[in-house]
């Protein structure tokens, strides 16, 4: 991991990163933001308290909760070494209360003991492919434009998505597509992928298209939305190694919590979402054998939820930011500590 100044000045930064205008933060529209504020707000508010933006993206999540709260120390945590210069520019006016640290979500403990900070009493994850890189013509996320097959949300470290297509075993690249894109038609892209890169490999995202065009049925592409839509999204869950990075940083993000902390994540496909679901709900159940008439002692919920389910964005909020139409919310507050 790599910490960073709190912020950065002048406007160079954007321009150096594709925002000649410096105008990310104005595009940006946070996901949920109010309801977001709304449940991190009685853990934060009134005293010198410490929240962790674990996906800080440009930072408009960030930036509400430190004007909201004028004693709010806030630690900001991406692999994304450009959205980190952006956001830290969205933040200049908070820079004495700002951690920005260059750094995947599952080291959040090595984060936090690094600065001295064993609990913190928020945490936040807004998972998946930020705004940032989705608008990045040069990122490869897009299926709706041509360009390199890169899809790295950390593009100074590890394979591309064109590395995967052209080296993965067929088996391997069907179970990718099956497990991370819920493809239906994951051995027949797969097989085709290997027929196309023996002849030549995979470099631009347009060539990827066009192939899925022809691999995906045509009665499916005319009910099933863009036949790109879910290998995209498995290459990029391969390459960023989402779901295992996900599934180690919940426990130590929990661990790290206070108790009467809160922890807000906003997931935006079922994958993500079914395991924040099941690791809330084993830390939200007892640990008493049922058929005992009282609570052991150490054996009570570790976490409160805070909503019933996963809560979906409102009609309105979908109709001003789309972005906002796949995601799912759920929260917690933890009640006591760890046995």
């Amino acid at each position: 991991m790599k910490r960073l100044p709190g912020a950065t000045d002048g406007d160079e930064t954007d321009r150096a990163h594709g925002d000649p205008d410096g105008q990310a933060g104005a595009r940006h529209v946070p996901v949920l933001l109010p309801r977001v504020l709304d449940l991190l707000e009685p853990a934060l508010a009134g005293r010198p308290a410490v929240v962790v933006d674990a996906t800080l993206g440009m930072g408009g999540h960030s930036a509400a909760l430190l004007a909201a709260h004028p004693q709010l120390t806030l630690v900001g945590l991406d692999r994304d070494p450009q959205a980190l210069e952006l956001a830290g520019r969205r933040l200049t006016a908070h820079a004495d209360r700002v951690h920005l640290v260059h750094a995947v979500y599952d080291e959040i403990a090595d984060v936090l003991g690094e600065l001295g900070l064993p609990r913190v009493d928020g945490i936040l994850f807004d998972l998946g492919v930020s705004s940032l890189q989705l608008d990045a013509d040069e990122r490869g996320f897009s299926y709706s434009r041509d360009s390199d097959l890169d899809m790295r949300m950390d593009p100074t470290t590890g394979p591309t998505a064109a590395d995967v297509l052209n080296t993965y075993a067929v088996p391997d690249l069907a179970r990718i597509l099956r497990e991370y894109g819920e493809e239906r038609f994951a051995g027949r892209i797969a097989s085709a992928v290997a027929r196309r890169r023996a002849e030549r490999p995979f470099t631009r995202s347009a060539e990827l298209v066009e192939l899925l065009y022809a691999a995906v049925p045509a009665a499916s592409r005319r009910t099933g939305g863009h036949p790109a839509k879910r290998t995209f999204q498995a290459l990029r869950i391969e390459v960023n190694r989402e779901l295992e990075a996900l599934r180690a940083a919940l426990p130590a993000a929990l661990g790290s919590l206070a108790v009467g902390g809160r922890m807000v994540v906003l997931a935006y496909h079922s994958l993500e979402d079914r395991m924040v679901k099941r690791e809330f709900a084993a830390r939200a159940a007892s640990r008493t054998p049922v058929d005992l008439p009282v609570e052991l002692p150490g054996h009570g919920p570790e976490l409160r939820l805070l909503v019933r389910g996963a809560e979906p964005a409102t009609e309105d909020e979908v109709t001003d930011n789309p972005r906002a139409a796949s995601v799912r919310l759920r929260a917690a507050e933890r009640v006591r500590e760890a046995a």
